[in-house]
């Protein structure tokens, strides 16, 4: 079996030397070396959050204490005044789980990710749940874009309100990132979802991909996948996509609300690798995964894991 980047992270460390080795496993590893000499990037990441802007209730259920936005919102902000070069994402299902959607529609989750400082999302399937209008309608309380490549909105009033795609600039870096989301028919309402135009959501990733790696020339490539981990049954899935792709890095996933503790590494139609991380529902986790570049070569090297967020704020 292969050797995964993960499971290389003590080679590597041993490659990059002593001071280096104790700077990436510290909490600001650019103070014990030359800032020039590697460059860390923190992807921090959630899905199907389900409106769940309180921890659960203490109820005794397996979930109880868990989760909160609040809890979530002071992890990130320690993570940020640690880390120099951070980015904040979610795959969607922001929607729908709690009285919160009921009675705002979306109003509150929208500005409590706006004042977390999320960069980016996609759409999930419960996204729809008040129809394209009622999705539209909680726009203007969201500072980050919404990234979808293969839903063709021309014909709804999301018409020019998504982006296919989005390149953040983190120090010298250039990281693209794009979203794909799960075919609606059958899922979601026609009248919520109207005149929405699914696309094959793998031919749209290798376009996007291409586009962001040769012609924009992004250091890393990460996907936003409302698709689903993986199915029994014939049916596109962020395995899939990974093992069809050439150029995406990291799939952050969502709909299936798997828990993983770190990503799965496998290989893509070019035989290198890519990452793909899901970190269950509900706002009880958020992801984390670190990237060391190699300033010259630009060399990728990460390490992955699932915070729980409870009443201690976090637990690894």
């Amino acid at each position: 079996m292969e050797e995964s980047v993960f499971n290389s992270r003590r080679r590597f460390l041993k490659n990059l030397g002593g001071l280096a080795a104790i700077a990436a496993i510290s909490a600001r590893p650019t103070d014990l070396y030359a800032k020039d000499e590697i460059i860390k990037l923190t992807i921090l990441h959630t899905n199907d959050v389900h409106s769940r802007v309180e921890p659960f209730p203490m109820d005794g259920s397996r979930n109880q204490g868990m989760g909160g936005t609040a809890r979530r919102s002071a992890l990130i902000r320690k993570i940020r005044q640690e880390e120099e070069h951070v980015l904040l994402l979610d795959a969607g299902d922001i929607f729908q789980g709690t009285p919160y959607f009921n009675f705002y529609g979306g109003e509150v989750e929208l500005k409590l990710m706006s004042e977390m400082g999320y960069d980016a999302s996609t759409l999930g399937n419960h996204d729809f749940d008040n129809g394209v209008e009622g999705f539209v309608k909680q726009l203007p309380h969201a500072n980050f874009p919404f990234l979808c490549a293969n839903y063709d909105f021309s014909d709804t009033p999301l018409n020019g309100r998504t982006r296919p795609y989005q390149v953040f600039r983190k120090g010298n870096l250039k990281i693209g990132v794009y979203g794909v989301g799960i075919e609606l028919e059958g899922l979601v309402e026609k009248r919520n979802y109207g005149n929405t135009i699914y696309l094959d959501p793998v031919k749209k990733a290798n376009e996007i991909e291409a586009i962001l790696k040769n012609d924009l020339k992004c250091d890393l490539v990460i996907c936003l996948s409302h698709l689903g981990y993986k199915y029994k049954e014939d049916k596109v899935s962020d395995q899939v996509l990974a093992r069809n792709t050439k150029c995406t890095d990291l799939i952050i996933g969502g709909h299936t609300h798997t828990f993983m503790d770190r990503p799965e590494v496998l290989r893509n139609a070019a035989g290198e690798e890519v990452q793909i991380f899901q970190v269950g529902f509900a706002g009880i986790n958020l992801g984390r995964v670190d990237y060391y570049f190699e300033r010259g070569k630009k060399r990728k090297n990460a390490v992955g894991m699932s915070m729980k967020i409870d009443g201690n704020i976090v637990r690894i």
